[in-house]
């Protein structure tokens, strides 16, 4: 919802979804895809804007994956040599190179992710975005000079290439999370194995596609190896899991798949970047910009279909604005359009398959078996074929924070639950699972610093008077809990692609030791 948006109005008729397969082949020839890559494959792609087939992509099988690690380990013995400026470099071309691709590799965003044209260009841009930050970076690697108590020592820390990064992402950000992964990787010395979801390979492979013009303008410098990408099923992120020469591995996705990831990693004391579940909630509090809040909300509980991982899901309401709130909101989710994101003023577009349909659906069920009332959530028809899954944003009004509210559903679905004190709704912020993203609408410097502190919200990110979503690429992305503790893109996240080495260096002549101890052996 933008901005500048007007009173509600009632929600424009829905429009029959243009086809999309016909230019798909032209767009992914003119971002430089081979045909052999999207054509004659065993692993169907659907666009969810009309549910169209868009391609049928030949997969690896997991030989080919555990090759494409021997040839980024085997990458990385040249790598890690070539100084970190030089390297960002590399980096610098790429970013070169999405400014030129931007606008097709943008629509197909739109078009394999069911994304509206504004967060299709949005993510490309993000990927722009680190790519300026990490040539930035590749300066800027910094250790510390480290005071010591022995006279004519010196005690610094040195960071290094730590070795091939793997990386799995979701459907939701199909582009931009590699980008997070693979600019600071690069930089940081470390090549790139990247399998993306089965759900959206196209962008990835014109992904790939972009990275290797930049490769070929940056000269022999780049090994053989630095990007791969593996596409196919979850035996592939298996064997990123396991595989001894993946020192680091970035996954994106559910909870469960941490849970089941993490324990591999720790078997063989691997470092995971966790990326997992974000059950996002906001408070808005009695002094609360009202107007301000509304857009805030919409967008960060609408956008993307609720299929981002901030999302916002739940919403704590002051008892004394309620009342006066709430059916503002309900009036935005009936009229907010919904439809082929490539139309104009679509704000909402599909869902990415019949199993998210299906997940909001039963969350639903759950909502109004509790007595919950439930505003929209319906499918709306007459958009596309019964292969697309277009639905009504929902807002559930539940008497108590309970039942689905306590867990993600990947759909928009916003539960509101009333509060009386900020130390209550803090306390349901922090009831769940998930610890990613947060935020409070207030104008209360109080509570704003309350809701920031340790006794706060115990979320990665906590915002205030902007919605959880949205998040620049400047800050550290990740979260606490079962979000998993990783952290992606700004701040000082590129530490989780080196190692650290601790050095002391004797300049003098004698050989004291530290903490006073003696070992004195004759001459």
């Amino acid at each position: 919802m933008s901005s500048n948006a007007a009173s509600p109005s009632p929600a424009t008729p829905a429009h029959p979804a243009a086809p999309v397969a016909a230019g798909v082949e032209q767009l992914l020839q003119r971002l430089g895809v081979p045909r052999s890559a999207y054509a004659g494959g065993s692993l169907p792609v659907r666009s969810p804007i009309t549910g169209e087939a868009i391609g049928a992509v030949p997969q690896h099988s997991a030989a080919d994956a555990t090759a494409a690690i021997g040839r980024a380990h085997a990458a990385f013995q040249v790598w890690r040599n070539v100084p970190a400026p030089r390297r960002g470099e590399l980096v610098r071309l790429l970013g070169e190179e999405l400014r030129a691709a931007k606008a097709d590799l943008g629509l197909l965003v739109t078009i394999e992710a069911g994304k509206v044209p504004s967060e299709g260009l949005g993510e490309v841009q993000e990927m722009i975005d680190i790519c300026d930050f990490a040539v930035g970076l590749s300066r800027q690697l910094y250790g510390l000079t480290i005071a010591t108590e022995r006279p004519g020592h010196r005690m610094m820390e040195t960071w290094h290439p730590l070795g091939v990064c793997g990386v799995i992402s979701a459907f939701n950000f199909p582009v931009a999370v590699w980008s997070w992964n693979a600019a600071l990787a690069l930089v940081c010395g470390d090549p790139v194995v990247w399998k993306p979801s089965e759900k959206t390979p196209l962008t990835a492979l014109a992904t790939h596609a972009i990275a290797q013009r930049a490769i070929a303008r940056f000269g022999a410098d780049a090994p053989e190896g630095l990007l791969e990408l593996i596409v196919g099923q979850r035996d592939l992120g298996e064997v990123l899991v396991d595989d001894a020469r993946v020192p680091v591995l970035s996954a994106t996705g559910s909870t469960a798949m941490g849970r089941a990831v993490a324990p591999r990693l720790a078997a063989r004391f691997a470092r995971g970047i966790l990326e997992l579940g974000g059950n996002n909630a906001a408070i808005v509090a009695p002094t609360a910009d009202l107007k301000l809040a509304l857009r805030g909300i919409a967008f960060a509980a609408m956008g993307t279909a609720g299929q981002r991982c901030t999302t916002l899901r739940r919403l704590f309401m002051h008892e004394s604005i309620y009342d006066q709130f709430v059916p503002q909101l309900a009036k935005v989710y009936a009229s907010v359009q919904v439809g082929d994101p490539r139309t104009p003023g679509t704000l909402v577009g599909p869902l990415i398959d019949r199993p998210a349909f299906d997940g909001m659906q039963k969350a639903l069920e759950q909502c109004r078996a509790l007595g919950a009332q439930v505003h929209g959530g319906e499918r709306v028809q007459g958009i596309a074929g019964s292969e697309a899954y277009y639905v009504r944003p929902a807002l559930v009004e539940l008497q108590k924070h309970e039942g689905p509210a306590l867990h993600e559903t990947f759909a928009p679905i916003l539960y509101v639950v009333r509060y009386g004190t900020l130390d209550e709704a803090i306390a349901m912020n922090n009831a769940v699972g998930a610890g990613l993203s947060s935020s409070i609408f207030t104008l209360n410097v109080r509570e704003a610093e309350q809701f920031m502190s340790v006794a706060g919200s115990d979320c990665g990110i906590a915002n205030v008077n902007i919605g959880p979503s949205g998040a620049e690429i400047g800050g550290a992305f990740g979260g606490e809990k079962e979000t998993g503790g990783g952290r992606e893109a700004g701040s000082d996240s590129w530490k989780a692609y080196m190692r650290r080495a601790t050095n002391t260096i004797n300049y003098s002549t004698a050989l004291p030791l530290a903490q006073g101890v003696t070992f004195d052996i004759a001459d």
